[in-house]
């Protein structure tokens, strides 16, 4: 790993500090017509997945077996939909918010299992669950909203997709529909400056939301914030002596930016603004980075070529450490809190497979850890639905 040194004169300091994350072209534009189903699974996906699973291949068979034995695959769940969901720091108070992550994870694993078996009641499942939320809920509430409502806001779509484009009738979909756009999105689009993970997850739930509405203003307003968030997320030797900022952030000295990057002080690639805080969290941005890229491939606007050489360095980096390398004294500290979680085979797929990239740590780790579950927040059964998928 090259190292960045901090001891920078002045007038390069400031010009370090004045580059802030931005996209280095454009962003492409929302597409003409949008891609169903088509939120990080489009239907060549999931055929992939239906003919694997009944072939009884493996991983798929073992990773489907793994969903299927789960809570959120029981036809006989009961939803416990909220008017009002408020969610206060580390779930304190949590009144709905595990309930609310847990149905619309609960939704997307029905829609899964209708998908591959053509069994009606799992479809009619996911139906009464995203019916019960849509026929109640007005507003997230406490410091934790924005974040719970990313997390909740990015797996709804992805049920909501699968459902409106592969079963016959949905008849309150519309409602559905009128409950992402007036209590979710608003919620997310504008993102946030806290740590990392709230934007991208943010951005992860206004993407899909955007192509679930068929909305091009905020697909490109989500699509704009992500651009600008990877490259503040995670570093690049490229970038120089500190990492990049996102426009209005506030991050304007190297002290700020050093606190902001958790006081970490040596930057190399991969580390992420989050790595010194704990690998979990870490995991929630790589897996937000992962998905909306997977979303935009799908829609025919593939980011991933732009993210890749970040996504690579940031999954090898925390791959190596997960996998048990010794921590060195320059980094954290010298202790790192490990926990990266289910969340690296949609990117390794891509970037592995697809893209032909070597990725000898994530690869182990990746098949080390299949079948990858869920975390009960907003990533589950990858390995299912991405393991070696070329779609």
């Amino acid at each position: 790993m090259r190292r960045s040194a901090l001891s920078i004169g002045a007038a390069a300091l400031v010009a370090a500090l004045s580059v802030t994350a931005s996209p280095a072209a454009p962003a492409a534009a929302a597409p003409a017509a949008f891609t169903h189903p088509g939120v990080l699974v489009g239907r060549a996906q999931l055929d992939f997945v239906r003919s694997k699973v009944n072939a009884g291949a493996q991983p798929w068979k073992a990773a489907y077996d793994q969903m299927m034995a789960s809570s959120l695959a029981s036809l006989s769940r009961t939803p416990k939909p909220r008017a009002v969901v408020e969610c206060g720091s580390y779930s304190n108070p949590n009144y709905g918010c595990t309930d609310e992550r847990q149905d619309a994870l609960a939704a997307y694993t029905l829609a899964l299992a209708w998908y591959v078996t053509r069994d009606s009641r799992y479809a009619t499942k996911a139906i009464q669950i995203m019916d019960a939320w849509s026929a109640v809920i007005t507003d997230h509430t406490n410091s934790n909203a924005p974040l719970q409502t990313g997390w909740a806001g990015s797996v709804w779509p992805r049920a909501a997709e699968i459902i409106r484009y592969t079963y016959s009738s949905w008849p309150n979909v519309n409602r559905f529909a009128t409950m992402l756009r007036t209590v979710y999105l608003p919620k997310v689009i504008n993102g946030s400056n806290s740590n990392g993970n709230w934007e991208l997850s943010m951005m992860e739930a206004a993407v899909g939301i955007s192509v679930f509405l068929e909305d091009r203003t905020s697909y490109d307003k989500a699509i704009a914030k992500f651009r600008a968030r990877v490259p503040a997320y995670i570093y690049i030797a490229s970038d120089g002596a500190l990492p990049k900022t996102t426009p209005g952030s506030g991050l304007d000295t190297r002290d700020k930016i050093v606190k902001y990057w958790q006081g970490q002080t040596t930057f190399v690639d991969g580390l992420t603004q989050e790595t010194c805080r704990d690998f979990t969290h870490t995991g929630y941005g790589i897996s937000a980075i992962s998905h909306v890229a997977e979303t935009t491939r799908i829609q025919g606007q593939d980011l991933y070529p732009e993210v890749s050489e970040r996504l690579r360095q940031a999954l090898g980096f925390q791959s190596k450490y997960q996998l048990g390398t010794a921590v060195p004294s320059w980094l954290c500290g010298g202790s790192l809190t490990l926990g990266l979680g289910p969340v690296t085979e949609v990117g390794f797929n891509a970037l592995h497979n697809r893209m032909g990239i070597a990725m000898t740590n994530t690869q182990k780790l990746t098949e080390q850890q299949r079948p990858a579950g869920t975390n009960l927040l907003f990533t589950a059964w990858e390995t299912l639905t991405h393991a070696n998928n070329p779609g």
